[in-house]
């Protein structure tokens, strides 16, 4: 197991930045989650942990050692690509071992080796096919295995997952889960998909343009996002946005949305709220009913409604042609055409200012 940090770390081709001083402190045995838009600096960042491009600016320290200069092995790093990377004409036991016999090891011990591994990823039948003759589950565990054979300190994987089909993607995000909990090595895991981030993850970082816009748990990504980026981006269906205008005065604070939707959200902190007034206000699909018994009342008219078996996301439209989507569990579903009334409670609305950052509720003192 190993702690990473960066500290300032950058990354520059020619006159090009695509990192920039960037900090970041991975603790010891986690499993964190690098999730970002295509070109957001997530696989380039990750390589530069591993060693395959060089870190331009600042230090990456593994263990109190910093490491710029050091190879892949030295590091003690093991990498998972996309695209498996098995030699075609070596069965699984070779494949597998390959790196062993390379570092010396003798072959008893690269065998003992070889079938622990195969044994943790449930592959032993396996062994003396070779990659041409398995599925592509299987050689993405093929490839697991040969990282894992290593006994690195510091696992990443680079979208290791993409190439399968929906229903195996859920099936091995489960195994590597598994992986984890039983190995307690420290893993880092890039993805576009952000539902994998939100259901692997101790920690998530959510990079944007080559830089940290927030980093934390799950929940806390998901209940409490700094900043409108964040909070568009993790969850699926997305957050809901309404344009909102804010008056403020000693007395109280009011927040008339585009809508019509009165809030009155009580003192909010001062520093990222706009001179103009106008701002975003956000609320989550889960978060809004059928009613009118909240503090956010709202009239929509129903464009689409999605059936996923146990529950229903409906698409639909506020008076101002503002989208909207909320979820529904029950029975009486709306249908396309219907004009319903949404409601939801101030604890669950978030604000934002429209260039990005959360303007949060003021805490007492």
């Amino acid at each position: 197991m190993a702690r990473m940090q960066l500290v300032g770390a950058g990354k520059s081709y020619g006159s090009v930045r695509v990192i920039d001083d960037l900090a970041l402190d991975i603790d010891d045995g986690s499993f964190t989650v690098f999730v970002g838009p295509s070109g957001c600096g997530k696989s380039t960042l990750l390589r530069m942990i591993a060693g395959i491009e060089e870190i331009t600016d600042g230090q990456l320290i593994i263990d109190d050692e910093v490491m710029n200069d050091e190879g892949p092995v030295t590091r003690g790093i093991s990498m998972v690509f996309q695209n498996y990377a098995l030699y075609p004409h070596m069965n699984v036991e070779k494949n597998i071992g390959f790196g062993l016999k390379m570092a010396g090891l003798t072959r008893a011990d690269t065998k003992e080796r070889v079938e622990k591994v195969a044994d943790i990823l449930k592959i032993g039948p396996l062994l003396k096919r070779k990659p041409a003759q398995l599925s592509g589950g299987q050689r993405q565990r093929v490839a697991i295995g040969r990282a894992i054979v290593r006994e690195p300190r510091l696992f990443l994987f680079d979208e290791p997952l993409s190439n399968l089909d929906a229903e195996l993607r859920v099936a091995m995000r489960l195994e590597i889960a598994k992986l984890h909990r039983a190995l307690g090595t420290t893993m880092i895991y890039v993805t576009h998909d952000q539902t994998e981030a939100m259901t692997l993850a101790d920690k998530i970082v959510v990079l944007r343009d080559g830089a940290i816009e927030q980093y934390g748990t799950p929940t806390e990504l998901y209940e409490d996002p700094d900043n409108l980026f964040v909070a568009g981006f993790i969850g699926s269906p997305r957050m809901n946005f309404l344009s909102a205008n804010l008056r403020q005065s000693a007395a109280a604070n009011t927040i008339e949305t585009s809508a019509g939707t009165i809030l009155q959200p009580g003192p909010l902190e001062t520093k990222n709220v706009p001179t103009s007034g106008s701002i975003q206000v956000g609320i989550r699909p889960e978060h809004l009913r059928l009613g009118d018994d909240g503090d956010f009342n709202l009239k929509v008219t129903v464009d689409v409604v999605e059936n996923l078996g146990g529950r229903y996301f409906v698409y639909a439209q506020t008076e101002t042609k503002e989208d909207i989507i909320y979820e529904m569990r029950s029975a009486n579903i709306p249908k396309p055409g219907d004009t319903v009334t949404l409601t939801a409670d101030l604890s669950e609305c978030r604000f934002f200012n429209p260039d990005g950052p959360r303007i949060r509720m003021a805490t007492a003192h």
